[in-house]
């Protein structure tokens, strides 16, 4: 199929074809006053930021999740998505609902979740990633049943730090399968009262950095007393972009790290969809809940 505008000669050729001596012809029930005999003059064209400006001022009225308090750890917050992001999601390289079991067919689903896998693991510091799951929290719930597959243990460990909805929807998903969740009372600093619950039948440790108070904490020393006691440390990060700025969970010694991916393209949703973060272990792959891409 041709994508080429008419010519001239193509243009005289319809129009005797239809017996009209001229474009003009084909408008003469339109009256002259309504006619456009020139170009129209627009003001500058506006760029996106401006557009954006010009409608946060009108949407101003109300309270708007841009121009409210934000407490880093326990919510969705506003980031910049460029318009352009809705557009590329929209090709059908990505828009599908095929499941790219043959390479040969999806090759360009399978290269992009692979590029995904990869920035998923430098943001966490770890070695491996999965394609995602359906959000933070059951990517945390889908770590806690790992790790009980791992340790051959049923009991978690789950500091007051981590945000509530998570812990609900983790005690939703776990409970029955027989894991114990053993969630601890909230406190900004509870390095030493978790450390203090971790014994012989712990399968995980988890805890969040932002925390659900916003502070930011390095749980090197639960790591150590977690794998100490033969159990893993789950990292909960509610804030993707915060991994970008502080140390990473890899680098203080989680085993598996299960995020919040909405502030990395994502807009607010109303509080969802999102999407699941989830990295591991190269030695604990074969648990990994979720599809892995490979090269």
């Amino acid at each position: 199929m041709r994508y080429l505008p008419l010519t001239p000669d193509d243009r005289t050729a319809m129009l005797a074809a239809i017996g009209a001596p001229s474009i003009d012809d084909l408008f003469v029930d339109v009256p002259e006053s309504a006619r456009l005999d020139g170009p129209v003059d627009l003001p500058r064209v506006a760029g996106e930021l401006e557009v954006e400006r010009a409608l946060s001022a009108m949407a101003s009225r109300n309270a708007t999740a841009g121009t409210t308090a934000f407490f880093c750890g326990a919510g969705a917050y506003k980031h910049h998505v460029p318009a352009t992001v809705d557009h590329i999601i929209q090709r059908s390289e990505f828009l599908t609902s095929y499941t790219p079991y043959q390479p040969e067919i999806a090759q360009g689903t399978l290269q992009y979740l692979y590029e995904f896998q990869t920035q998923v693991a430098n943001l966490t510091g770890m070695p491996v990633a999965n394609a995602s799951l359906y959000d933070g929290s059951t990517a945390m719930a889908e770590g806690v049943l790992m790790a009980t597959r791992v340790t051959r243990r049923n009991k978690a460990v789950i500091s007051g730090g981590v945000h509530p909805h998570y812990v609900q929807a983790t005690e939703t998903v776990v409970h029955a399968v027989g894991v114990e969740t053993q969630v601890l009372p909230a406190a900004v600093d509870a390095e030493a009262d978790v450390i203090a619950q971790i014994g012989p039948d712990t399968a995980c440790v988890v805890v969040q950095t932002p925390n659900v108070f916003g502070t930011a904490t390095d749980v090197t020393k639960i790591a150590e007393a977690a794998h100490a006691a033969g159990a893993l440390l789950i990292v909960v990060v509610t804030e993707a972009v915060s991994m970008g700025l502080l140390k990473s969970p890899g680098e203080m010694g989680a085993d598996i790290v299960a995020a919040e991916g909405q502030s990395i393209g994502n807009a607010l949703n109303f509080g969802g969809p999102y999407v699941g973060l989830f990295a591991t272990r190269e030695k604990l792959i074969r648990q990994m809940p979720g599809r892995l891409t490979g090269e």
